[in-house]
């Protein structure tokens, strides 16, 4: 290596010490979107609001697709809401309501089944403050999943059936979580 090789690669490492002073210095502007403790103002955290949630029972008719996967929102909402721990006293309510359906996407003209299907899950939602009364969010989320029936065997098909119902109901609980987080963040 000569000499001008060597100036070239110790210029290339100038801007290094900036970088390090520019991340040091913003490094304490940044919070933990889920992290505990208060926040600078008194508020509480994401996390502390967001376990001091009550959520609803998720009404769903008896012996319907849609009652099995009430009790799963639920649940996921709990877990994304308290991490697994205890919740704290409530200072919001949550109410959902769900609703699914399922539509056939292709058909094997071979045997005239279903080869691809699609579930199709809305909820809209409602986030009251309880010390008020006052609805402080509402919103509305929606997820198409699609599956493949795999033809004639039956079980198999139930399988990727509940399989997609499954997913559909995560992806509909993560989507309120993040709703509801973002408005323990901003306010609105």
């Amino acid at each position: 290596m000569g000499w001008g090789e060597g100036r070239a690669s110790v210029s290339r490492f100038r801007h290094v010490p900036i970088v390090l002073l520019l991340a040091a210095s913003l490094g304490g502007c940044f919070q933990p979107l889920y992290g505990t403790g208060p926040e600078p103002g008194g508020r509480p955290a994401v996390r502390d609001a967001l376990s001091a949630i009550d959520i609803a029972q998720i009404d769903a008719a008896a012996n319907t697709s849609e009652a099995p996967l009430a009790v799963q929102i639920r649940n996921d909402l709990l877990f994304n809401f308290t991490g697994g721990g205890y919740p704290a006293p409530s200072t919001h309510k949550l109410k959902v309501q769900i609703n699914g359906n399922r539509a056939v996407v292709a058909i094997d003209r071979a045997t005239a089944l279903p080869n691809i299907e699609t579930y199709t899950l809305k909820t809209s939602y409602s986030l009251t403050e309880i010390a008020t009364g006052k609805v402080v969010v509402t919103g509305n989320a929606s997820t198409a999943v699609s599956y493949d029936t795999l033809g004639q065997q039956r079980f198999a098909r139930l399988s990727g059936m509940h399989d997609a119902e499954r997913r559909a109901a995560k992806v509909i609980s993560d989507n309120i979580t993040t709703r509801l987080a973002s408005y323990f963040v901003s306010g609105s």
